[in-house]
């Protein structure tokens, strides 16, 4: 808290909300923090809070629109690395995934993840991040294997994305491997099947 308490000192009164949103609904729910409770925590009186937001509904769009443009820059940044060289492919594909591991704010996501199906805002926002999103990792896929088609470019963009919204949503599904671990392993199966797709390969036919 004392160490929320010095970063919230530096910053104002918008990015303390949401700092201390983040905080207090990752901790007990988006719909069970009181306002009054927000406001203390974010150091601001409760009028502050909505002459900046309408609503708590606002604050979880802001939440997300920041989350989206990290998210998407830092897997951005490791697909160019892959680009010029200086990452293996499958060094970046568990780059990726040691970002959505394990995070502090697994809980605040599944309310996120919640919210976006009552709320428009939070909703798009979440589609247009993974809009961006897929597009990195059909970049990484095409680097992976260069002669995929364009089918087996959408299976993996799809089987990727799984994968990482997966690892990032782990802990209640009683892992048996550490975050390093599982980046690691998630990387080399993600290698392995794409190297496996010859070129030009289609879908397997329905039985």
């Amino acid at each position: 808290m004392e160490k929320m308490g010095a970063v919230q000192h530096e910053l104002g009164s918008r990015d303390r909300i949401l700092l201390a949103a983040r905080s207090s609904f990752a901790g007990q729910g988006f719909h069970q923090t009181p306002m009054a409770e927000l406001a203390q925590a974010a150091q601001v009186s409760v009028g502050q809070i909505y002459r900046l937001f309408k609503d708590k509904e606002d604050i979880i769009a802001a939440i997300v629109a920041a989350d989206a443009d990290e998210r998407v820059a830092e897997i951005s940044l490791l697909c160019e690395r892959a680009k010029r060289g200086e990452l293996s492919i499958e060094r970046t594909f568990e780059l990726m995934a040691l970002t959505v591991i394990d995070t502090e704010e697994e809980a605040l996501s599944f309310d996120i993840l919640a919210e976006a199906f009552r709320n428009p805002a939070v909703g798009e926002t979440i589609t247009a991040m993974c809009v961006r999103y897929r597009a990195v990792l059909r970049e990484c896929a095409c680097i992976a294997n260069p002669g995929l088609s364009d089918k087996a470019i959408d299976a993996a963009e799809e089987v990727i994305m799984a994968c990482m919204f997966g690892l990032g949503h782990r802990s209640l599904s009683m892992p048996k491997l550490s975050s390093p671990e599982a980046a690691q392993w998630a990387a080399r199966l993600i290698m392995a099947s794409l190297r496996t797709v010859e070129a030009g390969q289609q879908a397997p036919a329905a039985h």
